[in-house]
């Protein structure tokens, strides 16, 4: 009965991933034809990074829908109706921070970074820096369902202080931290962290799931752009120190 549970719907994915997959697969190989020309041994190489790819995405998708989304709508019904609900914004801030410190796409970024600056911004700060914010503003979202604080205002008021911020730094970490918003965003975040507040909204009175459990994504979204900018401050304050002295 477990494995029956754990590969149903499993065609529904492969046919999902398949459908995603093959036209990039042959709009690579048209240009292949028509204009690359690269080695065979290049072009085996890709096609075994397709095959691997199909199967990692079919084996992830498939533990979102039989592990990830029933464990994160559980887990936030079961700390939404206990009786001190404030519970939900610790745990909002321990699980955002090791969502993102476990997102493969913020390690490619932070790696990307590294790299690209030479170690001037260090990736691993840049990990913490996110993992950071986002916890922050998970456990604000976590805050906002349990005493029914309006979604609108705090959001206005995240992306009012980002553009106030952006005079101030660094004109290197400006892109960065937009682009950090982005990929904080992944899989990791959407299958759990959502999970979770829709399942806590569903079982708090007074919750609407789809008012008040949708929006986190937007809270985490915004947490990596307002980390990355004050890091930039800082970075920024230390150079005209050092430049002073």
């Amino acid at each position: 009965m477990i494995g029956i549970g754990v590969l149903s719907g499993i065609d529904h994915v492969i046919m999902d991933v398949t459908l995603a997959l093959v036209p990039l697969v042959l709009f690579f190989i048209a240009f292949q034809v028509l204009y690359l020309k690269l080695p065979t041994s290049y072009i085996l190489n890709l096609l075994t990074g397709v095959i691997f790819t199909f199967a990692g995405m079919v084996l992830f998708l498939q533990g979102v829908h039989v592990a990830f989304l029933p464990a994160g709508q559980q887990i936030g019904a079961f700390l939404g109706s206990m009786e001190a609900q404030w519970v939900l914004i610790p745990f909002g801030f321990l699980v955002g921070f090791l969502a993102t410190y476990a997102e493969p796409a913020v390690r490619i970024l932070c790696n990307q970074v590294d790299d690209s600056s030479s170690g001037f911004i260090r990736g691993s700060l840049l990990m913490l820096v996110l993992s950071a914010g986002v916890a922050g503003f998970v456990a604000l979202g976590m805050a906002r369902l349990v005493y029914n604080i309006p979604f609108l205002p705090v959001m206005m008021i995240g992306y009012f202080c980002a553009i106030l911020l952006l005079p101030f730094a660094e004109k290197d970490f400006i892109a960065i931290a937009f682009d950090s918003g982005g990929v904080a965003t992944g899989p990791m975040a959407v299958t759990f962290l959502m999970a979770l507040s829709v399942g806590a909204s569903a079982v708090i009175e007074g919750r609407n799931p789809v008012t008040d459990g949708f929006g986190l994504i937007a809270f985490i979204a915004l947490a990596p752009i307002l980390a990355v900018l004050l890091l930039s401050v800082v970075f920024r304050m230390k150079r005209v120190k050092s430049n002073a002295v």
